[in-house]
């Protein structure tokens, strides 16, 4: 007599069940992700165009150019600019809060700099 082979009822249902909560915090997580390298991209972006005796106007401007493009809404007034060196140096630093269920929120740190590779 062969033994039996495959998978149980409650097996099947717990692994569903674990496979559709991470799709959902996936689905949920990934826009925020996205949006984490648009902006880290649109600061590379903005460095790379103005020229290095640009003004801190100057850079905030070129910078809501690129952000109203890529439909930002992360404003150029939380961008921290600074020179190093004779570079222009832009760094952010913002809290993304993500509603899962109920009162249940998954908080993400998001920060960056056009140092960083």
């Amino acid at each position: 007599m062969e033994k039996q082979r495959g998978v149980a009822l409650s097996g099947l249902l717990f692994w569903c069940i674990i496979l559709i909560v991470a799709a959902l915090l996936g689905m949920k997580v990934t826009p925020t992700v996205i949006e984490y390298f648009k902006i880290k991209k649109d600061c590379k972006a903005v460095v790379a165009q103005v020229g290095k005796d640009a003004t801190v106007a100057d850079v905030k401007k070129a910078f809501e150019r690129f952000a109203d493009i890529d439909f930002l809404d992360f404003k150029a007034d939380q961008l921290d600019i600074s020179k190093e060196g004779g570079q222009i140096v832009i760094s952010f630093a913002y809290e993304k809060r993500i509603p899962l269920f109920a009162n249940v929120s998954l908080v993400i740190d998001y920060q960056g700099s056009t140092l960083d590779r």
